[in-house]
């Protein structure tokens, strides 16, 4: 991820168990870098029962585009999660 954007956000998610966690941060893995283009990108990074996606931006235009990308990808990979029965 470029450090030199001008904006920056993260998004935190919890959930109740380190295990539910690390199904939606891997869920969000293959995502990384497939949906980042000139003006964004995004991390996704795991610490226990939490899950951070931080995106950068160069304009908020870019920036408010990858947090709805974002969010919307990760309940995505809630639904299916649960569907799964991985609960």
């Amino acid at each position: 991820m470029t450090a030199s954007r001008a904006h920056e956000t993260v998004l935190s998610f919890a959930y109740p168990s380190e295990r539910r966690a690390r199904l939606v941060a891997d869920a969000l893995g293959p995502e990384i870098g497939e949906i980042d283009d000139a003006r964004s990108a995004a991390a996704v990074s795991r610490d226990g029962g939490a899950v951070r996606v931080r995106v950068t931006a160069d304009d908020l235009v870019a920036l408010r585009a990858g947090i709805n990308s974002w969010s919307r990808l990760v309940e995505v990979a809630e639904r299916v999660g649960k569907r799964g029965g991985r609960e």
